[in-house]
């Protein structure tokens, strides 16, 4: 879960000013939170208060802790239609294709007891806004490698299992030098992210290969190093310049999360 919430903030500075190599600066004053973290934050929120609980009364309490968190946190950077869900309590699942249900899944792979268990929680925390099939299987994927990789699952096995949801074709380097244009879909970004985490060589490795995408950097960082984080674990000196960003309600979740279910 800290692997998404550091590629969030390592990202967020260049996802409108994007910056197509490796070396730049993790941690700056321009770094920030942004929709990614707090919608994270709301899933893990509702898995420690609901999870187990009856499908129904999680997705329920999901959608309204979603809406609270969006309330909380307003300066986001939220997609618009998530914003008019989020302001209108009486708008249901509007059959998004959106990266917002991957970027925001990664405490699944950690809550989950069984690869079945993963898929099955991340559609839950998908459909309540993004209930377009594109939109389930981007959470579904990313939250079942998030699952095979905090299992010791190695890489070959982990794209083995990605490849039943996309085509990976491309190199990282090809995608760069592409410098494709804006894109906040989960059939877009999901693949490139994953891509980032398979040709990586540590946890750092995968959030400035991700960040060099370009395009929508935060998101790609997030879901990349959600899995990164799970696969190689995430070094104390890391989480330590994240905590900075974050305010007390976010570490409470954060930190009661981590403490039951990544221990």
């Amino acid at each position: 879960m800290w692997g998404a919430v550091i590629g969030d903030i390592v990202g967020s500075r260049y996802e409108f000013a994007n910056i197509y190599k490796k070396d730049f600066p993790l941690f700056s004053s321009y770094n920030h939170f942004t929709d990614d973290t707090v919608c994270t934050m709301a899933v893990a929120e509702a898995l420690l208060r609901f999870g187990g609980v009856g499908d129904d009364i999680f997705q329920r309490e999901l959608v309204r802790l979603l809406r609270e968190y969006v309330k909380r946190y307003p300066h986001g950077g939220y997609g618009g239609m998530f914003k008019r869900w989020a302001a209108d309590e009486s708008m249901g699942a509007y059959n998004s294709f959106g990266n917002g249900s991957a970027m925001r899944v990664s405490p699944v792979s950690w809550y989950a007891k069984s690869l079945e268990e993963a898929e099955y929680f991340a559609k839950l925390t998908a459909e309540v806004t993004h209930n377009h099939p594109e939109g389930v299987k981007g959470a579904v994927a990313v939250a079942g490698a998030g699952f095979l990789a905090r299992k010791g699952k190695t890489k070959e096995e982990i794209k083995a299992y990605l490849k039943q949801y996309y085509i990976f074709d491309i190199s990282c380097d090809e995608w760069r030098a592409k410098r494709l244009p804006f894109n906040e879909t989960c059939q877009g970004t999901v693949p490139i992210a994953m891509e980032c985490f398979l040709e990586s060589e540590n946890f750092e490795d995968t959030v400035r290969i991700a960040v060099s995408m370009g395009g929508d950097s935060d998101t790609i960082a997030a879901m990349a190093g959600g899995v990164a984080g799970a696969f190689y674990g995430v070094d104390e000196f890391y989480i330590q310049f994240a905590r900075r960003y974050l305010d007390e309600k976010m570490l409470a979740v954060i930190d009661e999360f981590t403490g039951k279910y990544c221990g």
